[in-house]
């Protein structure tokens, strides 16, 4: 990318954000959250659609993964329609396109996915042949690996429209997000959380994170009260992890990490969406080294097989499910 950016307007914020209403209720609570760390600033939202958006009826891997939902925003920062774009921290690619940085992480949410559901109270509640939707590579491992007589079917598209989807009759039960549903006022909608160490979610699940321009010195200061530096260490390690495995929507990877004091614990899997094999590894190291912990997890995730699992998974042939 080539970095032709304008100048901002003076005491003028703009942040580029995703239509969905989960993007703009994120957008909406960083610029609440800058207005009271700024008094006087002023914050614009700038909406945008997205390739990732805009294609719902081919999956993520089959498009060009999840880094679609942030091209357009870093191009609207470069030519100076935005000064930052907020995003779920776990649809950020591994790598950042060059010129850019992630200056604020936000105190992460609820991490664990949401079991959804009309009739039934949990995943071992269904019935045999059940039909479940999710647009996860993650999730279908898992739930292979707990229940593999479940029907598994594609689900894109926005949180409302999911629910609507599984109120139309589509699905027997749903996996999402908690903290989207939460964030959206959906919380009596979760029947059941899936959480560690028996169901992991997918690397920084739960966090919002800001991205702005690495050369915009005096965006990245006014975010410097956001970021929350226990988040940033945890999803460092999960993503350190990913990046050492080459994760990506092609590959079902999940990894949370908790912080006990001076220690760190990262606990990893590695799943097949065809037929529910796992691969887990769980360690701890210290505080200061999350990347190093992450990439420890990921050599021995590999070690009990991983590789041949990630392998299996970047077939284009696996089906329309991403991660």
């Amino acid at each position: 990318m080539t970095n032709i950016h304008l100048s901002a307007t003076p005491g003028v914020l703009r942040i580029a954000t995703r239509k969905s209403p989960l993007a703009l209720w994120q957008t909406e609570h960083v610029a609440d959250r800058l207005r009271a760390a700024h008094p006087g600033l002023v914050v614009e939202l700038v909406p945008m659609s997205t390739r990732g958006d805009e294609v719902l009826d081919r999956s993520l891997a089959a498009i060009g993964g999840k880094g679609l939902f942030l091209k357009e925003l870093e191009l609207a920062m470069l030519r100076g329609e935005a000064d930052c774009a907020v995003h779920s921290l776990k649809d950020v690619p591994m790598e950042l396109e060059p010129g850019f940085a992630l200056p604020a992480i936000l105190a992460r949410a609820d991490h664990a996915d949401a079991f959804v559901s009309n009739r039934f109270d949990g995943i071992d509640d269904l019935p045999q042949g059940a039909v479940v939707g999710t647009s996860s590579l993650r999730r279908q491992a898992q739930l292979r690996a707990r229940r593999p007589d479940l029907v598994l079917r594609d689900l894109r598209g926005n949180v409302n429209t999911r629910l609507a989807r599984l109120d139309a009759g589509d699905y027997d039960a749903i996996v999402l997000a908690c903290a989207g549903l939460q964030r959206l006022g959906f919380d009596a909608r979760i029947r059941a959380r899936l959480d560690a160490p028996d169901w992991l979610p997918a690397p920084a699940q739960g966090a919002i994170a800001v991205e702005c321009r690495s050369d915009d010195a005096a965006t990245q200061a006014l975010f410097a009260a956001l970021d929350d530096g226990a988040t940033r260490t945890r999803v460092e390690a999960e993503r350190a992890m990913n990046r050492a495995l080459h994760g990506s929507c092609h590959v079902p990877v999940a990894a949370f990490a908790t912080l006990d004091g001076a220690r760190l614990r990262l606990q990893g899997l590695v799943g097949s969406a065809r037929d529910g094999r796992l691969v887990r590894a769980d360690a701890e190291g210290p505080i200061d080294r999350p990347g190093t912990l992450g990439e420890g997890v990921a050599r021995e995730l590999l070690e009990l097989g991983a590789g041949e699992l990630i392998a299996g998974s970047a077939d284009p042939d696996t089906g329309p499910f991403v991660s």
